[in-house]
């Protein structure tokens, strides 16, 4: 990497899982001036499981964090896709195929492990990384290079100015806001009427019921399913947690939700939602403690026209936010976040503006196409699991039982071998490399 270009003042927005991965990748790259900013005023690490598929284990080991969050994860040996009504199975998929056909098993995690060790990656490569939390980024402009107003929570605002600004703000994200107003564009963030609740329990809370226990001890990711609403539950830390997550119309919503898209919900309304299915799962659901219930609105938004203007770039749910039907949502955004850094490191001598837009503009190259088609993997993944009685449903349990017997795809798109081919199979860092011989060191 050329000495000058590792002087060049990055700032990015959001620290997040892209975020996070953009200002480790790129620190690891070379560079050493990198600003983090955060609008929370500490990283607090919460959140529910998460499952990290071998096309995200590949870069963070590449990045030197995996192995820490390894130790806290569980690994994943099959999928189980149940009516949720009768607990019958309608679907069962053998996963210890994974790690020996792409290199790393299938695993799941806690969030709070993966963005703490990401953290801890950046806290080593700190001469070269800065965080700056309780801060907004108001005023965003482009040219003649990114500026933007910083506005600390407490304290006076202030201007920054860099040579590259990366726009790591989530679905909500006021650099794909400011982006698209100076394109002339509309592009709005989209309501899918759908929900899902996030539980954790304990194997504590768990210990008295033996049905419950068997989850916990499985290395099992079990999907029930029922119309317009599914459950999707696995270990986690060690199988001391069961992680629950569900998806179910946006009813219970009666007040405006948070900037999070989160609300307290009811324990009640959600043991209604989840009626009629079996009694395993009511009793399930019933150990959530009352006041606990969180209940967030899944929002996606329409394709864009562009992620990248001047020298500056989206990531992650900045510009492809996606239903989490394919697990594969911070798994894209630590994609964007290995692509950015192998396509900057490449960046000539005497950088000027041109070179960064020319760059950032391969970044998208590589990631968009890729990433659309996932956020739509993931929106088709969900209706086939919702369908309700009908020709629709008949034909998707015919293919579940074609499953069964060994042949044909899987309605549950997470868990088709051809479609895991595509997802896990690729190395996007290895690619962006190549394409960087061709198309920037090459021209």
């Amino acid at each position: 990497m050329h000495a000058d270009a590792q002087s060049l003042k990055i700032c990015i927005l959001g620290a997040g899982m892209g975020g996070l991965t953009c200002a480790l990748g790129l620190a690891r790259a070379g560079f050493k001036d990198i600003t983090v900013f955060e609008m929370a005023s500490n990283l607090g690490f919460v959140g529910a499981g998460i499952q990290m598929a071998p096309n995200m284990a590949r870069i963070l080991d590449r990045l030197g964090v995996w192995d820490d969050i390894f130790k806290e994860a569980v690994v994943l040996n099959e999928t189980s896709i149940r009516q949720g009504a009768t607990d019958a199975e309608l679907g069962h998929v053998d996963l210890k195929y994974i790690k020996e056909t792409y290199g790393y098993p299938h695993t799941v995690g806690h969030r709070s492990t993966l963005a703490g060790e990401l953290y801890n990656g950046c806290k080593r490569e700190s001469d070269n990384i800065k965080f700056v939390f309780a801060t907004t980024a108001e005023n965003l402009k482009f040219e003649p290079k990114p500026s933007f107003t910083a506005v600390p929570r407490s304290g006076e605002p202030y201007q920054v100015e860099c040579d590259i600004l990366l726009g790591a703000d989530g679905v909500k994200s006021n650099t794909r806001v400011a982006m698209l107003k100076e394109l002339n564009v509309e592009a709005d963030v989209k309501d899918t009427n759908q929900a899902a609740y996030r539980i954790m329990l304990t194997r504590e809370q768990m210990s008295s019921d033996p049905e419950l226990l068997a989850l916990i001890d499985a290395d099992k990711v079990i999907r029930w399913i029922g119309e317009k609403r599914h459950i999707i539950a696995y270990p986690v830390s060690r199988k001391q947690i069961y992680n629950i997550s569900t998806t179910q119309p946006d009813v219970n919503f009666a007040a405006a939700p948070s900037a999070t898209y989160t609300t307290k919900a009811s324990k009640k309304a959600m043991l209604e939602v989840y009626g009629d299915f079996c009694p395993m799962i009511h009793r399930m659901l019933d150990l959530v403690p009352e006041g606990e219930v969180c209940e967030w609105k899944l929002r996606v938004h329409a394709p864009l026209p562009t992620w990248v203007h001047g020298s500056v770039a989206l990531v992650g749910d900045a510009c492809h936010p996606t239903l989490p039907h394919m697990a594969q949502g911070a798994a894209q955004a630590i994609e964007d976040a290995g692509v950015i850094s192998v396509v900057l490191a490449a960046l000539p001598s005497g950088a000027t503006p041109a070179d960064i837009n020319k760059a950032l503009k391969l970044y998208e190259k590589i990631r968009k196409e890729r990433a659309e088609t996932l956020v739509e993997l993931a929106a088709a993944s969900g209706r086939a699991m919702h369908l309700g009685e009908g020709k629709a449903k008949e034909e998707r349990d015919r293919q579940f039982a074609a499953l069964k017997a060994g042949k044909g795809p899987v309605p549950d798109k997470w868990a088709d071998a051809d479609v895991q081919k595509m997802v896990y199979g690729v190395d996007c860092m290895k690619i962006a490399e190549e394409m960087v011989k061709s198309e920037l060191n090459g021209a």
